[in-house]
């Protein structure tokens, strides 16, 4: 069942070069809730390439940005959102730096903490970006979204 709005959402979808930086959501005067999501590189050891130095993105930016539009319109209407940001890396995100920034606004807590991991949810599973590991030593590739012809 869906959740209704004060009125009709906002949206903020971006993809940027490099890190995401951290801005503030959003301020509405009907909202109550707000969740921000900041989903960062973190320091990890490949057994045979060493440490990690950053993650590569690539997408098929068109199509990622209207994913991520839909995506987020479906969810605000479910949800009863009045604001979300989807904000996603390209290129390099060195260990330690943001390669998504996810935040939504509602009346009331519980909506964006449900939206907030619905959105990312779909995200990873559902937007034509991918993911490369470079270490020290080599680079290996992530599993990503594959191309709907249909989107």
């Amino acid at each position: 069942a869906e959740v209704p709005a004060v009125r009709e959402a906002t949206f903020d979808i971006r993809m940027v070069e490099g890190p995401v930086p951290y801005e503030p959501p959003h301020h509405d005067r009907d909202g109550g809730g707000e969740n921000s999501f900041l989903g960062r590189t973190r320091a990890e050891l490949h057994p045979t390439c060493g440490e990690l130095r950053c993650l590569r993105y690539e997408a098929k930016e068109s199509m990622a940005k209207k994913l991520m539009l839909e995506m987020a319109q479906e969810t605000a209407a479910k949800h009863g959102l009045l604001f979300v940001r989807m904000v996603h890396a390209l290129g390099e995100v060195p260990v330690g730096e943001a390669s998504i920034l996810c935040q939504v606004v509602s009346a009331h807590r519980k909506e964006t903490f449900e939206a907030t991991a619905e959105l990312m949810n779909k995200l990873k599973s559902k937007v034509p970006i991918w993911k490369q590991e470079v270490w020290e030593n080599g680079e290996t590739w992530q599993d990503g979204a594959p191309i709907d012809p249909n989107a």
